[in-house]
């Protein structure tokens, strides 16, 4: 059981750092006006416009980095600094949300997947820890329990694994409209790729601390069963 606490510490800590470094990120490339001159919502709509999507809305949404496409009411919502913004930092995000759209537009394999997750693991997220913790005091007595935490945990951790494909391919598809479009020159579409590389890195992170920890419930349960 500790070592269950130490490698989340790890991986707390891991996570914090890209976190710091996206922020980080997120804050030089906003300095870095785009020469275009277009703002997050007006990048959001020309590539939205540019894949032939016009039943997907841009709205701006309260709080920072909270950007998102919601495919259920078609939604790309940009937090304000990026929906006003005018940056390299701004164009970036916007794309990438609008990315999705086009996903969701090209019926994307993953994103489908992850979209018939989400009521799953909104579930299940809501009773994996009580389950775990419950499983791992009860081990002695109620083996059962602590599988069907482990079954709960396996659920979100799926879910980590097929995020990873619909946000790399949101991004890819961002950034070669970017430079297609040449919404980016030469100067502003490295910094827009790095900003969304730290982005991506957020989700591998999670991702892979998901699978660690998996991996240790799944030992303590097999350990007991030979015990």
């Amino acid at each position: 059981m500790g070592s269950i606490w130490l490698i989340s510490l790890l991986f707390v800590g891991i996570s914090m750092l890209v976190s710091m470094q996206l922020k980080g990120k997120f804050a030089q490339y906003s300095k870095i006006g785009l020469a275009s001159g277009l703002s997050g919502k007006e990048v959001a709509e020309k590539m939205l416009k540019e894949n032939g999507i016009y039943d997907v809305s841009v709205k701006s949404s309260d709080g920072f980095l909270t950007d998102h496409y919601n495919p259920v009411n078609k939604t790309v919502n940009l937090s304000p600094d990026v929906y006003n913004g005018r940056s390299v930092a701004a164009a970036a995000v916007a794309a990438h949300e609008c990315g999705h759209a086009v996903q969701h537009a090209g019926s994307y394999r993953w994103l489908m997947l992850r979209s018939r997750l989400v009521p799953i693991v909104q579930y299940s997220s809501m009773l994996v820890q009580w389950v775990l913790i419950g499983g791992i005091l009860l081990i002695k007595v109620f083996p059962s329990l602590l599988l069907i935490g482990i079954i709960l945990f396996a659920l979100t951790t799926l879910f980590s694994i097929v995020t990873l494909p619909v946000e790399f391919d949101a991004s890819n598809r961002a950034l070669a409209w970017l430079q297609h479009t040449n919404v980016t020159n030469v100067q502003e579409y490295p910094k827009a790729k790095d900003a969304l590389k730290w982005a991506a890195l957020t989700y591998v992170v999670a991702a892979v601390a998901s699978i660690v920890t998996l991996a240790q419930y799944i030992l303590i349960y097999a350990g007991n069963r030979r015990n």
